[in-house]
């Protein structure tokens, strides 16, 4: 599913919404969330009034670092904005902007389903007259190793519009050709960088964001991930280090 908003295309998160006379056992629900202060909407400029994927604040040195699919990004990413905890049409943590990006090579140079993650770093805001990072502002999520089959994630997004509430569903994971995958109703156009949540011993981490196989997949019901491995973290490396930063492809069909 493509999005076109200002001037950039948010493909959002080709879990395009099809007809539910699928043959397809039917899967869980989602709920209503009140929204996090670490997950928010992600839009296409600091004009645009509709957001057109989900991003959340990953822990960083810097401070400065979200996470979200490769597809939600075109261009260089500059000027994109993350809201942050946004519920309805409030942004309690405000609007970040978006300074630079970083994919995979293989999503850079072929757009490789499997590379389909990218990370955004955003300016700095003044508060109370102190120049802050949004690390210190929402919280952070770590960001964990690849999900495996059987286990239990979280996943909150933001279906899109202008002043939509997030949905969240708390599902278990299994593998399609390789890629995590879990069943939920509701993830529809919006929630491509949505990340998934998994506790650990060590607190909470991202173990996957909505992407990846079918650039995160044909129907509202089932969601997929990237694996989160490899070169992802040379890309997650690049964005804490203020490294050189990437100019994102548009993206090609989502193959639905």
């Amino acid at each position: 599913m493509v999005f076109i908003c200002v001037a950039l295309v948010l493909p959002a998160t080709a879990l395009a919404l099809r007809s539910a006379a699928a043959a397809r056992p039917m899967p869980l629900a989602t709920a209503r969330s009140s929204g996090v202060p670490q997950i928010g909407a992600l839009y296409a400029s600091v004009h645009a009034t509709r957001h057109g994927c989900s991003a959340s604040v990953v822990d960083s040195p810097r401070g400065n670092t979200l996470i979200t699919a490769a597809h939600c990004v075109v261009g260089s990413g500059v000027g994109m904005v993350f809201a942050p905890g946004q519920y309805g049409a409030e942004m309690p943590f405000g609007r970040w902007v978006v300074t630079a990006a970083y994919v995979e090579p293989e999503w850079r140079v072929r757009q490789d389903q499997h590379a389909d993650v990218a990370f955004l770093t955003v300016a700095p805001r003044t508060i109370d007259g102190r120049t802050i990072e949004i690390e210190h502002v929402t919280g952070a999520y770590h960001l964990g190793s690849v999900a495996v089959r059987g286990q239990r994630v979280t996943v909150t997004g933001y279906p899109a519009g202008s002043a939509d509430d997030p949905i969240t569903c708390t599902t278990t994971v299994y593998l399609t050709r390789g890629f995590p995958s879990f069943d939920c109703r509701g993830f529809v156009g919006g929630t491509s960088g949505s990340p998934w949540l998994r506790l650990t011993r060590h607190g909470i981490q991202i173990v996957g964001v909505i992407g990846g196989l079918d650039q995160g997949g044909c129907y509202d019901y089932t969601s997929y991930s990237s694996p989160l491995a490899g070169d992802a973290d040379d890309a997650y490396s690049r964005a804490s280090d203020d490294g050189p930063a990437d100019v994102v492809p548009r993206p090609g069909n989502d193959g639905c």
